[in-house]
């Protein structure tokens, strides 16, 4: 026979054990219920989220073909010569488009990268003669946007867009009162006389800023026939033209940078015929997108519990 202590700790055992149990269960059911939120949310993005890139003009007959152009031009932006120059090719490759619609809204940028998009921009023009391509500008066209602009049958843009900045810039800084005046030595090693031209710590040389200026002489040169070979006779004598000065899309209509004012729609529309407009821009896909998202939290929450403030910017 049990004494009461017996009891009690059998008790007390079985307790624990049914607690555990419990337990258990309650952490299965909770793992069911996070899966089961996780799936729905994935879910809910793939049915909302999936580009329709791929169907493109599936179904939809005739039509406008569209690829935008946003921001910076440069090999690391969205704006980069790969992306614009695949929807590009997708939207002139499809036996249902009429007429494509290029619409800029870029300060410039890469003059390489400019210059790749304007090459197959001319390069597709020549093998679908019958399909017309339009640039259409929104904010701005300036520089190397307007370099890809002058490919075009014809440029379009609102009264008050931004255009012009047809010149080559660049850009620097001097250090070298600051460091004398807080007592560092600059110490540079080089293999080769010029290897270390233009160092912002050291006094510039006058041999170094005409080298500089001679190589951005040449890509102004570059860009200045492009320009008139893109709009020919259109383009009118003006001394400030190529000076890098920017200009209203009214005052450019003057100058002859651009033909007329108008919206993506309006040329859609009234100029090429198809008032439907299929979108080309190439753009990441949403799964890319959430997992560098994902990444970066899931790096920043690891951070914040191993080590306080770690963050990755």
């Amino acid at each position: 026979m049990e004494s009461n202590q017996e009891t009690n700790d059998r008790q007390l055992l079985e307790k624990l054990a049914f607690a555990a149990v419990n337990e258990q269960k309650r952490a299965r059911r909770w793992g069911i219920f996070f899966k089961s939120l996780m799936f729905v949310y994935l879910a809910a993005i793939l049915y909302l989220y999936t580009p329709d890139s791929d169907l493109k003009s599936v179904g939809t007959g005739k039509h406008t073909a569209l690829v935008d152009l946003k921001g910076v031009i440069a090999a690391d932006q969205e704006a980069n010569a790969d992306d614009v120059a695949t929807g590009l090719r997708d939207a002139f490759e499809d036996k249902n488009t009429v007429g494509v619609i290029l619409r800029i809204n870029s300060p410039g940028g890469s003059p390489v990268q400019a210059g790749y998009i304007n090459d197959e921009i001319k390069r597709l023009r020549k093998e679908y003669p019958d399909t017309p391509l339009y640039v259409v500008i929104s904010d701005i066209c300036a520089s190397g946007g307007y370099y890809i602009a002058a490919a075009a049958d014809k440029i379009y843009a609102d009264k008050a867009s931004i255009v012009g900045s047809i010149g080559v810039r660049m850009d620097g800084f001097g250090f070298v009162e600051a460091i004398d005046k807080l007592g560092v030595e600059r110490r540079l090693l080089t293999a080769g006389e010029h290897k270390g031209f233009l160092d912002p710590f050291q006094p510039v040389k006058q041999e170094d800023v005409q080298q500089v200026q001679n190589l951005l002489n040449d890509i102004h040169d570059q860009f200045i026939d492009v320009v008139r070979t893109g709009r020919g006779e259109r383009l009118k004598e003006d001394e400030n033209l190529f000076s890098g000065y920017v200009w209203t899309g009214e005052q450019a209509i003057d100058l002859g940078l651009v033909d007329e004012l108008g919206s993506a729609g309006y040329v859609a529309r009234e100029v090429i015929g198809e008032e439907t407009i299929v979108d080309y821009t190439v753009s990441e896909d949403w799964l890319t997108k959430f997992g560098k998202r994902f990444g970066t939290a899931l790096g920043r929450g690891m951070g914040e519990v191993l080590g306080g403030n770690f963050s990755l910017k």
